[in-house]
């Protein structure tokens, strides 16, 4: 396990001391919603901000600077372009700091909300999805989208549960068959799937967008990358229907489909081909296994990761249920290749 040096409180009092955010005018508060890195939001004399710390577990990782590099460049590009994003602050033209040996992000705050799920409405599906397909517009290039495909020893993580986790080991074996078979079909559908690629997201669900009346600007923006661009208005079109609650409304679903498609968005040759690609969560199921067993992760995350473990197998049985509607709202009316 990894040791932790200055408290969280002790790193933020020094930034505002390092950066000239002025004196605090309350403590610091956590902000709710970050399942990876910690937000908190700093109030100070000299103004309003939000501050994220980086996990320093996904920092210590090969590639994990390379990833933040090329998405600072991206978010520049959105930023430029006037995108409804929420940029991070730029210090030296670098926008990542670090103190005392912790890296983070410093941005202005902004006095919106996060909406629920369930309190999502058509009106909020066609502003993202219309969003969505500006971002995509940015930057579209062709045949040169080369997805991985995913290899998860499920056997293996078995094993560890039978020692470690009763539940997580019964729930596991109960739905290992449906998670081999979703990895399998993904794999070979990834060989059918279009080579274009755009700017994306890659996050961009109801925790990541915040609301003030009808305007909106993004958030969390250091997962931005070159991908697959109909595989992100897929999942988001998902997501921003009920899927997190596993829960679709299907009008909500088309509508964001719609909109993507009315703003210029390109929509696919094949829906199936997406449906089986969709197995992204297999990666985030694999991450938070490793953390409910403690492997790479504080001990804080521990509980974290049995939780995701049980919520992502739970979103994992609804998908697979739910397949034949998806796919039949899909075949019909706005939600047809334009």
């Amino acid at each position: 396990m990894m040791k932790n040096g200055n408290s969280d409180a002790q790193i933020l009092e020094k930034i505002c001391r390092q950066y000239g955010l002025g004196t605090l005018a309350e403590p610091p508060r956590a902000l709710t919603g970050g399942l990876m890195h910690k937000m908190y939001s700093l109030f100070t004399t000299k103004g309003k901000y939000a501050v994220k710390l980086l996990n320093p577990y996904v920092m210590q990782r090969a590639d994990a600077m390379e990833n933040f590099q090329t998405a600072e460049r991206l978010e520049l590009i959105l930023e430029n372009n006037k995108l409804p994003i929420l940029p991070a602050i730029s210090f030296g033209e670098r926008k990542m700091q670090q103190t005392d040996g912790r890296y983070f992000y410093l941005y202005r705050w902004y006095d919106g909300k996060v909406i629920r799920g369930t309190d999502v409405r058509e009106k909020h599906c066609a502003k993202i999805g219309s969003i969505l397909a500006k971002i995509h517009a940015l930057d579209f290039r062709e045949n040169t989208y080369l997805p991985e495909e995913i290899h998860i020893d499920f056997n293996g993580f078995l094993q560890q549960f039978s020692k470690k986790n009763k539940e997580l080991y019964r729930l596991l074996r109960e739905n290992i068959n449906l998670l081999v078979e979703s990895q399998e079909k993904g794999n070979a559908a990834l060989k059918k799937m279009p080579k274009r690629e755009a700017i994306c997201h890659n996050d961009m669900d109801c925790k990541n967008v915040l609301w003030l009346g009808d305007e909106c600007r993004i958030i969390d923006l250091e997962c931005l990358s070159y991908s697959s661009p109909y595989m992100e208005l897929y999942e988001l079109a998902l997501c921003w229907s009920g899927y997190e609650e596993c829960n679709i409304d299907y009008e909500l679903f088309r509508s964001f489909i719609s909109s993507y498609a009315r703003a210029g968005g390109q929509l696919p040759d094949d829906w199936e081909v997406l449906y089986d690609c969709n197995f992204g969560r297999l990666e985030w199921l694999e991450y938070n296994m490793k953390r409910a067993l403690g492997i790479d992760c504080s001990d804080e995350e521990v509980a974290i990761g049995i939780s995701e473990v049980k919520e992502t197998i739970a979103h994992a049985r609804y998908y697979a249920e739910a397949k034949n509607q998806i796919l039949n709202c899909l075949e019909q009316g706005s939600a047809k290749r334009i």
